[in-house]
């Protein structure tokens, strides 16, 4: 008996890691799960599923219940029956998740097995382990029904036995607020292993060191915010300091709201990353759960003084002291316009910039132009080269080396301030620092910047999971350098694809959970070619629900609009002409603005606008008899890019004239 025993043993231990992919040495070694206890409540956390969408468990508070499966190599069979349970549960409020936490889990393979068995249920990717580990988990195919009100785990184990439908019997009892008559069965799917919950695992964590492990963890990461003058709430002074947060650390990190770097580690390569390694991720968290230790040795963080630098980049060659402002307490600011006068008496190179406020809470963003000199329209869109920016988590720009920015002399600077009172009258003061290639030092290449929006957005009341898109149209052979997202309140995601001539599409950035508080200029480590003829494609995703708590009234309809209570859809794309340099200069960006309006419009992405893509002013011009028809001129069914020109030539010929110095600045952040 003791031999058959064995022998099943040895065969379950073969079994598990065939499954898993494992070489299997002589002897065998078993696969442990490593159980833990069942936590009194789950932790909050946001993971990115299969699909590069975020998820952040206590945003469900409103859901009857929440079910959790494990993921695991028997998903083929799980998967249609969770399926069935979320279809039947879909009135009835209860939200479904499948969680991988298998070691080396690769994502994109399990997007392909989900959608080829039709698996709609997110599938969230626990890379770190760290939740599959909180709940105690410890099978593929084991159930965790959580009660939203408490976060309590109210069931778990099997999905059901037989006849025994325990999920379903545990989800009626929760969503009635009762107490189910089973709670806990055992499940029986394969095991997933949790090294990290080893009695020796969790002794080394109490041997991770303050001084040698987690302070130069925070010293690369975090203290360029978090010290005296930065733009965090609290300087990184100490050691007694960081372990007074150490459990706000710790959540911070589990809902992935710190290090603030919202673009998705598993798409793309981006110089200057702020985020924390998978590793790092997991020291953090294991140091806390430990009691967060000292170590022996000196503090680091207390070795010498860490202070945020009036100008980061060093003195600025030149600083334009924006026009003071002042902010009321309450009530809506209009965009305000103010401009300054150029002292250049000579053009010059641009290298890098830098804006500086004194009111982060009440400044949402600063943007600049070059007005030539006479020039009467002085509206944003008839700006020239910016001259630096801002918004929150990007003062700085620098151009790469050997590339600038051409700001000519005379003329005046103009600027766009987003001003949002937040209780308090004060007075907002800007100043821009800017630094000039020196002579001899003229750059080769030119920079050039084009914001992708849809000016066309209406989100529904009520939406939680909004769709919009827009793109560009590349005439020409370009390098892709830096990408900034910018939504309001409703953001909630952002993805950048590439459509290539050929139909291929490539995702080159990926925001799994857009935050507004947070406005970085992310740069490629390798710029990203674009060829002539393909389609640079945005897609926001938006939610007017209630349960986005940053949203001001989930029953309005919200359209583009100015106000951080209305919404955008702008996508900042910094790129150069492959064949442009700075002496031979091209018109190459109005050929590309010329494919904005078709890019906004064509959800099909087919390069025509059919009737039922018509948005705004032309869906109401080709809702009159004969017009939609009357643009269609070779018949097709659609107005392609010619017809579109021509159709805006007549536009405009029909439109009243406006006077000279009507500025009407519609496009920003």
């Amino acid at each position: 008996m003791k031999r058959l025993v064995a022998a099943t043993a040895v065969g379950l231990a073969l079994a598990v890691a065939g499954v898993a992919g494992v070489a299997i040495a002589n002897p065998p070694v078993p696969v442990v799960a490593n159980p833990a206890a069942i936590p009194a409540k789950v932790d909050p956390f946001r993971l990115v599923d299969a699909d590069g969408r975020a998820h952040d468990l206590y945003r469900l508070k409103d859901a009857s219940a929440v079910v959790i499966v494990m993921h695991g190599s028997d998903v083929a069979k799980t998967g249609p029956e969770l399926e069935k349970l979320k279809t039947a549960y879909a009135a009835k409020g209860v939200e479904f998740f499948m969680l991988n936490s298998t070691l080396g889990a690769n994502r994109d393979k399990v997007a392909a097995e989900a959608q080829k068995i039709g698996l709609t249920v997110p599938v969230l990717m626990d890379d770190q382990q760290l939740v599959g580990e909180q709940l105690g988990a410890t099978r593929a195919s084991e159930v965790f029904v959580l009660n939203p009100k408490t976060w309590a785990v109210t069931y778990h184990g099997a999905f059901a036995e037989g006849k025994k439908a325990y999920l379903a019997d545990a989800l009626d009892a929760t969503i009635n607020g009762k107490q189910a008559a089973v709670t806990t069965v055992a499940a029986k799917g394969a095991t997933i292993n949790f090294p990290n919950r080893t009695p020796a695992a969790k002794a080394s964590f109490a041997k991770i060191s303050y001084v040698k492990d987690i302070a130069p963890m925070l010293e690369a990461k975090c203290v360029s915010c978090h010290e005296k003058g930065g733009i965090a709430p609290f300087a990184m002074t100490s050691y007694e300091t960081v372990k007074g947060y150490a459990p706000m650390i710790r959540e911070a990190v589990r809902t992935d709201r710190m290090p603030p770097w919202d673009v998705d580690a598993h798409v793309g390569a981006f110089k200057d990353d702020k985020s924390l390694s998978s590793d790092q991720i997991k020291t953090l968290v294991h140091w806390v759960e430990a009691g967060a230790p000292r170590g022996e040795g000196a503090d680091p963080l207390a070795a010498k003084v860490h202070e945020a630098p009036e100008w980061p980049l060093g003195k600025p060659d030149m600083v334009i002291d924006i026009p003071s402002y002042d902010i009321p307490a309450a009530g809506v600011v209009d965009y305000q316009y103010p401009t300054v006068k150029n002292p250049l008496t000579e053009g010059k190179w641009l290298k890098a910039s830098t804006t500086i406020v004194d009111q982060r809470q009440a400044v949402h963003h600063v943007l600049s132009g070059f007005i030539k000199p006479g020039q009467t329209d002085k509206g944003m869109m008839a700006w020239g080269s910016s001259v630096g920016g801002y918004t929150v988590g990007m003062e700085s720009v620098v151009n790469p080396k050997g590339m600038g920015t051409w700001v000519p002399a005379g003329g005046e600077y103009g600027f766009q301030m987003h001003y949002t009172p937040f209780g308090k009258a004060v007075k907002a003061s800007e100043k821009v620092g800017l630094y000039f290639y020196k002579d001899g030092e003229k750059p080769d290449l030119m920079m050039r910047e084009m914001p992708l929006v849809n000016q066309f957005i209406k989100l529904p009341p009520n939406d939680g999971n909004h769709k919009e898109t827009a793109y560009f149209l590349f005439p020409k052979d370009a390098l892709l350098y830096t990408t900034v997202v910018h939504a309001h309140y409703r953001g909630t995601y952002s993805k950048l694809e590439i459509i290539y001539p050929t139909g291929e599409r490539k995702t080159i950035l990926n925001v799994p959970f857009y935050d507004f508080n947070w406005q970085r200029m992310y740069e490629y480590a390798q710029p990203i070619p674009i060829p002539a003829g393909s389609k640079v494609l945005a897609t926001y995703i938006y939610d007017n629900s209630k349960r986005n708590p940053a949203n001001p009234d989930p029953s309005k309809e919200v359209v583009w609009g100015d106000q951080s209570f209305e919404e955008m859809f702008y996508t900042s794309l910094r790129y150069r002409w492959m064949d442009e340099t700075a002496a031979n200069q091209t018109n190459y960006d109005e050929l590309l603005n010329n494919t904005r309006l078709m890019g906004m419009m064509d959800t099909n992405l087919d390069g025509k606008l059919q009737k039922e893509e018509l948005r705004g002013a032309f869906a109401q011009l080709a809702s009159v008899p004969g017009r939609f028809e009357m643009g269609d001129t070779n018949k097709d069914g659609g107005i392609d890019q010619a017809e579109l020109d021509n159709v805006l030539k007549m536009m405009r010929a029909m439109a009243p004239k406006k006077p000279a110095d009507a500025a009407a600045p519609t496009a920003g952040k």
